[in-house]
């Protein structure tokens, strides 16, 4: 253990805790709504008599969590596919940066794909701003998630950082636990997914070596998940609109419907790719001021995150309807232009506001993406 920082109340739970945690989740009403979604042909005791002798978070997430997450996807899409496993080695620990479209599924499928390529699933960072109670609490703790400060005072998100930092490093080069963080704070609401800088400065403070020398041993791996259909983009269109009079605040219970949407929504076609660990291109991020090094990274984790990115046909089809072009035209047909033209209008109808910006900000979260990607060919 670090001896400068306490751990306790950011780590995920232990094994010892699992089991309470477990039976206090099962003895809650909404966990039946839970168990009745997911496994709809499982009687709900069967179930919970085989969570009840769980003791591990690894067991969890391997008897419950696996099939939970695998029973979401059949029920919620056309199919997952992957590419980029044999980029990573199971007897190492990574930290995974991944582009952020969806709170609980972007995390979530990368452990089912974990497991089924035998890798040892990883821990997922839980922003506080989640932790609404008690079943919230435990759900996401024996998940293997550690906690994420959200708010507070300067001085408090500094020490906050500093620790965080501190058990991210200690975690990967002292536990071999490999690790889950979003690029940036919150998911992409625009589809244009980017590394904050913020992010890799939280992380370089930990290190006791040169600028190299720190990341190496975290071992990144930049990783992007594509969606066919955007979870939640009406609601990400909806808060990019109201933002645009007056800063964006969160009613209560917000990101607990995000969650759900991002659960139940359609989304077509998943295709999640693990890149290459950037571990051998730090060498080539010249020598320069701190500030300049840290954003040469981020521009290198950008650019495997954006060729990785899996275009799919509503990608094309949004970028010509946008700029009233036919540059894609022999990627779609018109019938599947037509489908997306009457998608995106049976979404609109759920908004209220200018229909000419919400659908320009509806067909960016699209479009972006081949924007992105068109950078680096």
């Amino acid at each position: 253990m670090n001896p400068s920082f306490d751990f306790e109340d950011i780590q995920p739970y232990n094994d010892e805790e699992i089991n309470p945690a477990l039976r206090r989740i099962t003895a809650e009403p909404v966990f039946q709504n839970v168990l009745d979604y997911l496994f709809p042909d499982r009687p709900n005791e069967e179930i919970i008599s085989e969570i009840h002798t769980i003791t591990s978070a690894i067991e969890f997430q391997k008897v419950f969590m696996h099939p939970a997450i695998r029973s979401i996807v059949k029920q919620t899409s056309d199919g997952l596919t992957c590419t980029g496993f044999e980029n990573i080695n199971p007897d190492n620990a990574y930290l995974f940066i991944a582009n952020h479209r969806d709170i609980l599924l972007d995390s979530a499928i990368l452990q089912i794909l974990l497991v089924e390529h035998d890798f040892e699933t990883s821990e997922i960072t839980f922003g506080s701003n989640l932790m609404t109670s008690e079943f919230v609490i435990d759900a996401g703790k024996v998940n293997r998630m550690f906690k994420v400060f959200r708010d507070g005072t300067k001085r408090e998100m500094l020490v906050n950082s500093k620790r965080l930092s501190a058990y991210m490093r200690y975690s990967i080069t002292k536990k071999n636990t490999s690790l889950w963080i979003a690029q940036r704070k919150g998911r992409t609401k625009d589809g244009n997914d980017k590394t904050e800088p913020g992010l890799l400065k939280m992380l370089n403070i930990s290190g006791t070596g040169n600028f190299i020398e720190n990341f190496t041993e975290l071992n990144i791996v930049p990783l992007t998940i594509s969606y066919e259909y955007e979870p939640c983009d009406v609601l990400k269109v909806k808060e990019l609109y109201y933002s645009l009079k007056a800063p964006y605040k969160k009613s209560p219970g917000e990101d607990l419907n995000s969650i759900i949407t991002g659960i139940t929504q359609q989304k077509g076609r998943i295709h999640f790719s693990v890149g290459k660990p950037v571990n051998d291109k730090l060498y080539e991020i010249e020598e320069r001021a701190n500030n300049d090094k840290i954003n040469q990274l981020t521009r290198m984790i950008d650019k495997q995150i954006y060729e990785n990115y899996k275009l799919w046909k509503t990608n094309y089809i949004a970028y010509d309807i946008l700029y009233n072009e036919k540059k894609y035209i022999n990627n779609y047909t018109s019938e599947e232009k037509k489908a997306f033209k009457n998608y995106i209008t049976k979404q609109l109808n759920n908004i209220k506001g200018d229909k000419n910006i919400l659908e320009k900000m509806l067909l960016n979260i699209y479009t972006n993406p081949v924007e992105n990607k068109n950078k680096f060919h």
